[in-house]
Order: C-alpha cells, then sequence, then structure tokens
C-alpha cells in the first residue's frame, strides 16, 4: 500500500515513511492511493471479533511494513480492557429505538483522541525504536488532541512533544490536564489567538522543508494519517454492536471541527462498511454545515471564529476536509492544490456549488449536515439527563441535537461520544444544576502547578522555542 498527496506531488511513499512525516513535502495530506474493499463475508468475520483483533484486521490493510506479528502486538498493547475501561473499548448506550451513543472516551484523558492517539504513541515508539531515531512532534490542540498525546507520548523513548493552543480558550479542566504534565519531554506553547492560528502555525512549520528535516519534525494532528486510519476501527466496531447482520445500514452523526472524526467515517464507508448517512453536527463556527448546504467552503478570520460552550470545535479552517474534497473532485491533486493551495490563501474561499460531484455528493458519499447553538446545548444536555438520566457533555449534545433532524425509519443512528461532561463542568452546571462527575484520578486537577509558555502567533517564536528545547 502506497501513499498520494492529495496535492499531486509525484512521491509515492510508504506507511512508516508517513507516520512520521506528517504533511507532504507540497503541503498536502496523505492518502492511500486506494481504499481497500471489504465484501459481506469479510465483515461476517470481524463481526464477532474483539476490538484489538479487529484493528489489527483493518490496520493490515493499510500497515505493509511492520511485520504482522508485531502490528498484532501493537494494536493488542493498545486496546485493553485496563486502558479503555470495558471489554468493548467503544460500547454503545442506547438512548432510544434508533438512537445510540457510542462510547469513545473512556480512555486516559477522557476525550475520543485517546481512541488513535493511544496507538500512535506505540507506533512511534516502535518505529523510532526501530530505526534509532529521534522525533520531535508540533500539534495544535483546540481542547482534546493535546492531552491525548500528551499522555500517549508521556515517557515515550526518542519522542519530544511540543504542543501548541489557544491560550485561554480551552476549559479550565482540559488547560490542567495539559498544563500540569511536568514530564521532560512535554512542552505546552499557549499562543495568543485562537486555534486556528495554533494550526497554521504547524502547517507553516512543517512547509519549512530545512526545519522540518534539522529538528525531525512530525505531527499527530489528524493531519497524521496514522491517526485517522486508527479512527476507522470503531465506524466498524460501532456498526457490528448496531446490527445483527450486514444487511442492515447504520447512520452516525459526528460533532465535527476540523473535519477528522468524520473523515475516519467517509473512510470507513469507502471501504463498504454499509453507512446510510454521515451526518455533520457544527456549533456555532459552522463552516462545514455551510459547504455541505451551499458548496461554499469560507473559511472566516480569527475575530469571526465564536466561543462557544464547545470549544473543542471552535475552528474556520478544516484540515481534513482538504482530503474528502480531494476524493469529490476525482482525486484531482491539481485542482486541489489551486483550491487549497492558492485560492483559499488568496481570498478565504472557494465555491462548488456547480460541480456535478458536488450536487450528488450527498448520494454518493451520504453526506448531510446540521448546526447545534449554546441554547441547543443547554436543552439536549437537560432533555437527555431528564429522560435518559444520561449526562452528555457539550459537543456530544450538538452531535444528538443535530442526530434528531436526520433520523430515518429502521436505520439505527449511532451519535460519536467526544468527551466526558466533566471536561466542561460550567456548561453542565448550566445546564443541570449540578457538577458532573469526576474521575478519582482527576481531582483537584486544576490546583496542580502549571508548566506552560505562553507565545505570539508567530511562526519564528514557535521554532526558536523548539530549537532552545533540542539537543
Amino acid at each position: 500500500m502506497l501513499y498520494v498527496s492529495t496535492r499531486g506531488h509525484a512521491d509515492r511513499k510508504h506507511f512508516c515513511e508517513i507516520l512520521l512525516e506528517g504533511l507532504a513535502p507540497d503541503g498536502g495530506l496523505y492518502l492511500p492511493e486506494r481504499y481497500p474493499q471489504v465484501d459481506g463475508a469479510t465483515l461476517e468475520k470481524w463481526r464477532t471479533l474483539p476490538y484489538h483483533a479487529l484493528a489489527f484486521e483493518i490496520l493490515s490493510l493499510y500497515i505493509d511494513d511492520i511485520p504482522a506479528d508485531d502490528l498484532k502486538a501493537i494494536c493488542a498493547k493498545t486496546y485493553t480492557q485496563e486502558v479503555f475501561g470495558t471489554p468493548q473499548i467503544v460500547p454503545l448506550k442506547k438512548l432510544e429505538d434508533g438512537l445510540v451513543l457510542e462510547a469513545l472516551s473512556n480512555g486516559p484523558t477522557l476525550a475520543f483522541k485517546d481512541m488513535a492517539m493511544q496507538l500512535l504513541g506505540n507506533l512511534f515508539e516502535y518505529e523510532l525504536g526501530r530505526r534509532g531515531e529521534e522525533l520531535n512532534i508540533l500539534g495544535a490542540t483546540s481542547g482534546d488532541t493535546g492531552s491525548a498525546a500528551e499522555y500517549a507520548m508521556r515517557g515515550k523513548k526518542g519522542v519530544r512533544v511540543f504542543m501548541t493552543s489557544p491560550h485561554g480558550r480551552m476549559s479550565p479542566f482540559q488547560q490542567a490536564q495539559m498544563f500540569s504534565l511536568q514530564d521532560a519531554n512535554i512542552h505546552n506553547l499557549a499562543v495568543e489567538g485562537v486555534f486556528d492560528d495554533c494550526q497554521d502555525i504547524v502547517k507553516a512549520v512543517s512547509n519549512d522543508l530545512a526545519f522540518k528535516r534539522k529538528y525531525r519534525i512530525g505531527t499527530v494532528n489528524s493531519i497524521n494519517w496514522a491517526r485517522l486510519v486508527a479512527q476507522v476501527v470503531y465506524y466498524f466496531a460501532g456498526y457490528f454492536q448496531a446490527t445483527k447482520g450486514n444487511a442492515q445500514k447504520v447512520s452516525f452523526t459526528v460533532p465535527s471541527g476540523n473535519f477528522g472524526n468524520i473523515c475516519a467515517g467517509h473512510v470507513a464507508r469507502m471501504m463498504g462498511l454499509p453507512v446510510a448517512k454521515l451526518v455533520l453536527a457544527t456549533n456555532e463556527n459552522d463552516v462545514l454545515d455551510e459547504f455541505f448546504r451551499t458548496g461554499v467552503y469560507r473559511v472566516r478570520s480569527s475575530a469571526d471564529t465564536h466561543e462557544t460552550s464547545s470549544p473543542s470545535m471552535d475552528i474556520s479552517k478544516a484540515s481534513n476536509f482538504e482530503r474528502f474534497v480531494f476524493d469529490l473532485l476525482g482525486r484531482d491533486g491539481a485542482r486541489v492544490k489551486q483550491l487549497f493551495g492558492e485560492q483559499l490563501s488568496a481570498t478565504g474561499r472557494f465555491d462548488l456549488s456547480a460541480e456535478p460531484a458536488f450536487q450528488t455528493a450527498a448520494a454518493t458519499y451520504g453526506f448531510a449536515s446540521g448546526k447545534s447553538t449554546h441554547a441547543d446545548r443547554l436543552e439536549t444536555i437537560r432533555d437527555t439527563w431528564k429522560r435518559f438520566g444520561v449526562m452528555v457533555d457539550t459537543h456530544t449534545a450538538d452531535g444528538l441535537k443535530v442526530a434528531r433532524s436526520h433520523l430515518q425509519p429502521g436505520v439505527p443512528m449511532v451519535v460519536l461520544e467526544t468527551a466526558l461532561p466533566i471536561k466542561f463542568a460550567a456548561t453542565i452546571v448550566e445546564a443541570l444544576g449540578r457538577e458532573p462527575e469526576r474521575p478519582a484520578q482527576f481531582e483537584g486537577i486544576e490546583q496542580l502547578p502549571k508548566r506552560v509558555t505562553v507565545l505570539a502567533p508567530d511562526v519564528a517564536a514557535v521554532q526558536a522555542f523548539i530549537a532552545a528545547h533540542c539537543p
């Protein structure tokens, strides 16, 4: 299996090369040359597998440069009941007929990012050990990627983490999870701006090829294909739990800001998973909802990016969206380069509404979308608690609100839970008048000493920090 850039670069690379590289040399994102196809017999064989074995089966379709026994051992080491709390790893929770939650937040940092990041940490350590090399990971987080990456990489041999985040924009719990870590290989950089400023810095550093090579810069954001392919697994796991046989279709609703989580669903559907709809839920930062309704992709400025009560989706430039547009436009790398590398930089928008491919996109790719507001979140949190005794976080509430507009008779709707409520306690208190439960290991975390450096939203400042902290 070889990988190509969404912007048409001539190189074809193997998995372990792109694992450590992040962005392609032309600024594009990597995708496999083709999506492996999964037939009914294979689905039947996979249906009863434990999660770690299912992960191996799916990942082995995309990874052919790690010996099978080693990959199997990495999956078994990653997806354990001890780490994720249940034997199913991602159990379903029924709310009402035709509507279920898929629990993705049972990992070490209480957010769905753990599902891929725990695997990524083990893959990095394995490959760096095999090569005798080191890697400096540069990331951007709007809330959950950062802590998931840091908890997965802390203490890992040969790995340092430099994680940027928008200064003061995450919840107090999210900040405390990251900034309280004292491990020498973890560095937190609070950027005076919004998430998109952090993401722009990561891309700019990754595109500085001389700096990238000198300091061995890699990424853990979902621009890294390994992150995304690990997330494909829980779509299959959710489907098998929600159905009795492979003749049945399922829909998924996914709270989405950076398009990574739902892009994994797109990949699963392209592989042959029987998915009826992929419903994308946004908050007030509705760039992606606007695109799927109108065909216009229009990024917002920092000043126009709303600060909301579902802050992990306060994003106006969706990195992974480029992967879907690449597929939508028939994998035309030159066209994608023109749209994302040139037009978006120059004008902040592009319009695909007249494209025949966009006009048939809903039928071809199953996408639908919707938007949720603060008032919607509060109402959904109250309703879900009152009727089902289930407390959901703000992002999952966005998903539930939008999901109810896209229910179809006879088609189970699986809403991907993205985090535990404790990460957004202030809004839970506003909605329910009570604090959410706090796992024992996180008692008093907000009062712990913090280790963080505040920087201007400046590429050179981040590069200087990295250079100063690398031997």
